[in-house]
């Protein structure tokens, strides 16, 4: 992006966009940023250059809505020295609480909703691209070998935790077509890795064409030229389909990686938080997923000291993570969302959750540890993602690993030719709980 100072050559108003939260908010905002673009905005890298700031707010759980109001306030704080500067908000904390929030912090120029582009546009005076222009035009702000292919909005599960489907709304899948359009795109501006994400990407189809696509739309992914890592995020217990295992394992772009958060094990949990399925089911997909595809690297989250979680519970979770192991795992305490199902459920104490929550990543620091471990002289494929020349030192990731989430892996002595984004052989001299240290082999 473009770290120039605000007044550009065509006089038009400079644009920084701070975005918080998930995958989807950070495509959000490069689509935002595209449509800027086309109208020669000029989209910087500095706030306290800009003469306009978009937060781009997530209102997930507590910690992302306290993060998201501190960026509000540190945008506000460049307003006092600025009084030209205009601070706009969007995204899911901006959907859900305009009105509370137009009360607290009044000094934000105007609230916007999720993929409110248009509103946005018109507020700063600008066309809107028409919307076959829209996915051309985005602006990548990740590395520019990766990149994440929002494939479906919303969401239609009801889990009791969750406000979701509160700020973006039901399900609605996009075009299938309009997605391979985009992925082409990508392809063609050198992007070598695509991460599909949704709330629920195995869900995707049902809604526009009445029945699953997922498997429709990987297949045609898999052929697109260009492109050397396709992962999944984001699948679902109920709407996984065991055909789709085969056409990971059978696939030369698809990567052995398959990202399904489970929440919790026990049936009597699942019920409570109404997941729907049944822990035999997800204990079943696991199971077939290690059998008929033996280097699965296999990725949940859990949510421990939600409402309803006995003692009982929480050990038989503990037993089911030491059992099957998982390679990556994310979790985080129960946070209570207003006009959720779990938010009038009487709650488990906060400094119990707490107890539970640093038992579990204590359980699983060890799985991690234990595993890496088992690559210590090994060769492994690695994609370079950043270097630090001064260092000599490149991080990359394996197959197993999707960018800002998951394991690392760093490698020393990294010649001054190397590049980001290229792929390279490394052997693995020695490991931590999270990341793997290696030199690179000459071949």
């Amino acid at each position: 992006m473009d770290k120039t100072a605000a007044n550009s050559p065509n006089g038009k108003k400079s644009v920084h966009v701070t975005t918080l939260g998930c995958s989807k908010n950070t495509y959000d905002s490069e689509i935002l940023m595209g449509q800027l673009q086309m109208n020669h905005v000029p989209i910087i890298d500095s706030p306290e250059a800009a003469d306009i700031i978009i937060v781009n707010t997530c209102g997930f759980i507590y910690p992302a809505k306290q993060e998201s109001i501190q960026a509000i306030l540190e945008a506000l704080e460049l307003k006092k020295q600025n009084h030209d500067l205009k601070v706009l908000v969007c995204g899911c904390l901006s959907s859900r609480y305009s009105h509370e929030l137009r009360k607290m912090i009044p000094e934000v120029d105007q609230y916007f909703g999720t993929e409110d582009f248009g509103g946005i546009m018109k507020y700063l005076g600008l066309e809107k691209p028409a919307q076959e222009h829209l996915f051309e035009s985005r602006l990548i702000s990740t590395k520019p070998h990766f990149a994440y292919l929002k494939i479906s909005e919303g969401c239609n599960h009801k889990c009791a935790f969750c406000s979701i489907p509160l700020m973006r709304g039901k399900h609605r899948s996009r075009p299938l077509e309009q997605i391979v359009d985009e992925a082409q795109i990508l392809a063609s501006k050198g992007v070598r890795e695509i991460i599909l994400v949704a709330q629920d990407t195995t869900f995707y189809g049902l809604d526009l064409y009445r029945k699953q696509r997922i498997i429709d739309l990987l297949s045609i992914l898999d052929q697109i030229e260009g492109f050397d890592w396709i992962r999944l995020h984001y699948t679902y217990p109920t709407t996984f389909q065991d055909e789709l295992i085969d056409l990971i394992r059978d696939s030369s772009r698809i990567v052995h990686y398959i990202d399904i958060p489970i929440q919790h094990i026990t049936d009597r949990m699942l019920k409570i938080m109404k997941r729907g399925g049944t822990s035999e089911r997800i204990c079943q997909i696991l199971a077939n997923l290690k059998s008929r595809i033996p280097d699965v690297a296999l990725r949940t989250t859990l949510i421990v000291g939600h409402p309803g979680e006995t003692d009982e519970d929480f050990k038989k979770l503990i037993h089911f993570v030491n059992e099957f192991r998982f390679d990556r795992l994310g979790a985080f305490v129960y946070s209570p969302e207003e006009n959720t199902a779990a938010y009038r459920l009487k709650p488990v104490p906060t400094e119990l959750a707490e107890l539970r929550y640093a038992e579990l990543m204590e359980v699983q620091q060890n799985i991690s540890r234990e595993k890496n471990r088992e690559f210590v002289g090994k060769k492994i494929t690695v994609l370079v993602d950043e270097i630090e020349l001064p260092t000599r030192t490149a991080f990359g990731r394996t197959y197993a690993d999707s960018p800002e989430i998951d394991n690392e892996v760093i490698i020393e002595n990294f010649p001054l030719s190397g590049k980001t984004g290229q792929f390279y052989r490394v052997k693995i001299d020695r490991s931590a709980e999270y990341e793997l240290f290696g030199t690179l082999l000459e071949e």
